[in-house]
């Protein structure tokens, strides 16, 4: 049957439907799985499935979240649910889905930024910009991401880690970001180094920190602990130097 033939019988099939209730609905249905199997004779079948705009690791949980396989036939596949499901996966920010006659699935997505790895009751995860979690993400798989520490690190993330972006000196020299009793942030470097910052006006006390790096050359030469949550004081205990024991005497 020519799929203009095809057409036909789905247009009377809609004029059933509008006649005869249920019954028609029933029909319907019969002619539209009909008219996908003759498309599928036709060669519009799923040979391709194309997603665009996700890195490797997103898309195969996209792939696995869609479940189209192929051959199967292309006509048939409900758009709306297969972007539903794409858009439920964790990388995912947004989806678009078109075909692209006569074989391929075009899948278009916005993949969700991944913004730090959240370390939390000894489990870590991958947050994105929001503070989301991307369930999917492989923590071990982003360790050039900026790790953050404590109850409520996730959500307030987003908030502290732009303003420490913007200072490369200090951002890569940063081991962790640790959130405080859930209201403040300390940044601890990797030489062991302790910044405190203020549970408000943390730019403004990266500012003091770099002026005072700016006279002193302080990042560099190393601190015990730097204390910025006083706007109008700020306190620096220096690095403590081991003892050296002297010599025993000749003779003891």
């Amino acid at each position: 049957m020519a799929l203009s033939g095809a057409a036909a019988i789905l247009a009377l099939a809609l004029g059933v439907t509008l006649g005869t209730g249920h019954r028609g609905e029933r029909l319907l249905a019969g002619i539209g799985g009909f008219l996908d199997s003759r498309m599928a004779d036709a060669g519009f079948r799923v040979r391709h499935v194309e997603v665009q705009g996700a890195s490797a690791m997103a898309t195969a949980d996209i792939a696995r979240a869609m479940g189209v396989y192929k051959d199967e036939p292309l006509l048939g596949l409900d758009l709306a649910d297969l972007r539903r499901r794409v858009e439920k996966v964790g990388w995912v920010k947004e989806a678009r889905i078109v075909r692209l006659l006569p074989d391929t699935l075009v899948v278009a997505v916005v993949e969700r930024r991944q913004l730090a790895v959240w370390q939390h009751d000894g489990r870590q995860h991958v947050i994105d910009e929001h503070g989301q979690l991307i369930p999917e993400a492989d923590p071990g798989r982003f360790t050039s991401l900026p790790l953050v520490v404590g109850e409520g690190g996730a959500q307030h993330a987003p908030e502290i880690l732009p303003i420490i972006a913007q200072r490369p000196k200090l951002m890569t020299r940063m081991d962790a970001l640790v959130r405080v009793d859930d209201r403040r942030w300390d940044l601890r470097l990797k030489d062991g180094s302790l910044i405190q910052l203020p549970a408000s006006g943390e730019e403004e006390a990266l500012m003091q920190l770099e002026r005072l790096d700016q006279r002193s050359r302080i990042l560099e030469l190393g601190f015990d602990r730097i204390d910025l949550r006083n706007p109008d004081v700020v306190t620096v205990r220096p690095r403590q130097i081991p003892h050296l024991n002297p010599p025993p005497a000749a003779g003891a």
